[in-house]
């Protein structure tokens, strides 16, 4: 018994040191690098505007019924037509017929009972089934009026959506007419056009003002010659009488000379 618990220890002690022994050579043969932290660096691309999603700018139903097609709309109805009908007085199903549902008040069909969040969104029949509130509730019912109890998620592409809702204003005796789409890039081209015709009165203004800059000098030399021969002609005329208005005597005691005329001569004595 004791001859066994010792080849028992013996054992227990032979695979400490082997395991031992096998821990430092495997150290001194693979060096393990430690990093200063812990853990992996998770680099996020950084969103523009200080981390603010970026919001998609939605374009108007006004602009999106200028191409829609109804033809095209009556096929996407279909995935409609489980829960509602189109006809003139259709039954109500799941969802309430849409008969005329263009410009109709909200929650307003006979017969069919709505839910409290459309009711309380409609505030008493006062809001419409416009185009803008009809394309913001297709696109995404519940996010429109959360709490309504329509189950479809919403058609999220634009043309689709204009196409159906083409095709819902057609079932009407008397249709809605389209919105006007904004003028928008009318008003800037005629603003591009404004400045361009100002830029261009500018340049002509400043071309006229310079073709006025270089014929100035010229208009004002042409003067300088007449005052040049004005002076040599007074220079020419200067040595005929330098004392001004004095004349010599004469001889001849019957001319008068010049300047002279007002001074009485003595008369000469025999």
């Amino acid at each position: 018994m004791k001859f066994n618990l010792n080849m028992v220890l013996a054992a227990l002690l032979g695979t400490v040191f082997v395991l031992m022994t096998v821990s430092f050579i495997s150290e001194a043969i693979f060096d393990p690098h430690h990093p200063e932290k812990e853990g992996f660096v998770i680099e996020v691309a950084e969103t523009p505007g200080g981390g603010a999603p970026v919001a998609e700018e939605e374009t108007p139903i006004a602009v999106l019924l200028v191409d829609a097609n109804a033809e095209a709309g009556e096929r996407v109805f279909k995935r409609c037509q489980a829960c509602h009908t189109d006809t003139e007085g259709g039954p109500n199903k799941v969802g309430p017929n849409l008969w005329d549902v263009v410009d109709r008040p909200i929650a307003s069909h006979e017969g069919f009972s709505y839910s409290a969040a459309m009711q309380d969104f409609s505030e008493g029949g006062s809001k419409l089934w416009t185009y803008e509130n009809l394309n913001a509730f297709i696109k995404a019912p519940k996010k429109d009026i959360p709490g309504t109890a329509m189950g479809f998620a919403g058609l999220s592409s634009d043309k689709d959506r204009a196409d159906l809702i083409a095709y819902l204003s057609t079932m009407s005796n008397d249709p809605v007419p389209f919105p006007e789409p904004p003028a928008e890039d009318d008003a800037a081209a005629a603003e591009d056009g404004a400045a361009t015709d100002d830029g261009a009165a500018t340049g002509e203004a400043a071309g006229e003002a310079g073709e006025g800059a270089e014929a100035s000098p010229s208009q004002g030399s042409e003067p300088a010659p007449a005052a040049t021969d004005e002076a040599a002609g007074d220079a020419d005329a200067g040595p005929a009488n330098p004392q001004g208005t004095t004349a010599e005597p004469t001889d001849n005691p019957e001319a008068t000379p010049p300047g002279a005329a007002d001074v009485e001569q003595p008369e000469k004595s025999e």
